[in-house]
Formats: structure tokens, sequence, C-alpha cells
């Protein structure tokens, strides 16, 4: 993991992190097939741990609280299991009033691969899964 990447994470806003990774990738010259998933995916994730960072409220996939947002905390939660069980975790957080975070952008992409936002018991198709675990690869490669 390069060095840039970790300041990146610790303290750039949502777009400069995209336009990095979007950068990164077009230098790459990746397929155009990730490249049209590779910064929205990323774009969910951030959308609410850059959130949570700036709140001091960052935990992992654990529910462990985490000081600092890093490359490796960001791969953690792009299990696409551990961002469903995010949605989820926010979503309860946000009704206790503990957090007020937008869930708009994550529920959005997440709907986009199946999975159900009202049911957490409800698994989502076997090849959304097999789908991000590549996009995840292609992500840290490219940090």
């Amino acid at each position: 993991m390069k060095q840039e990447s970790y300041e990146l994470f610790k303290s750039a806003d949502i777009d400069t992190i995209k336009e990095v990774i979007g950068t990164e990738l077009e230098k790459r010259n990746e397929q155009e097939f990730w490249g049209q998933k590779v910064v929205p995916f990323s774009e969910a994730i951030l959308s609410i741990l850059i959130p949570l960072r700036d709140a001091n409220a960052l935990f992992d996939p654990e529910g462990v609280s985490v000081n600092e947002l890093t490359p490796e905390l960001f791969f953690r939660w792009s299990d696409f299991v551990s961002l469903k069980s995010l949605a989820f975790t926010i979503q309860k957080l946000n009704a206790e009033s503990k957090t007020d975070i937008d869930l708009d952008i994550l529920s959005d992409y997440l709907g986009s691969y199946n999975v159900n936002l009202n049911d957490e018991l409800l698994d989502f198709p076997i090849s959304s899964y097999n789908l991000h675990q590549g996009v995840s690869n292609v992500i840290k490669s490219l940090l």
C-alpha cells in the first residue's frame, strides 16, 4: 500500500479520494467494465466511512471502535457482506439518534445489486458477492 493512500484516507474528502482512484484506474488502462464499477463502489463505501471518520465514530466490521480511516479499514468494509451489514448498522444507529449519516448513496448502490434493505436476513445473489470481490481487488491494486 502506498504511503499516499494512508494520507488520503486519513484526511481527504470523498471527491478527492474518488478522483485519485479514477486517475489511477485510467493510468492502469483497466478494462472499461472495471472503470464502471470501481468508482461507484468506492463512493458507496466512502459515503459512510468519511462522515464516520469526521465524527470520530469509525468502527470496524466487528463493531470495534477505530481511530483512523485507513486503506485496510476501507478494504475490510469492501467485503460485500460487510457492506450490507454496514448499511443496516447505520440504519439502526440513525434510528437511535446516535448518528445522522446519509444512507442514500449506499442504499442506492446496494439496491442496484438486489440487496434487500428492509430485511437483513434476506440474502443477495452470489454473483454480486463475486463481482465485488473482483472490484475490491482492482481497487487494492490501485492504492
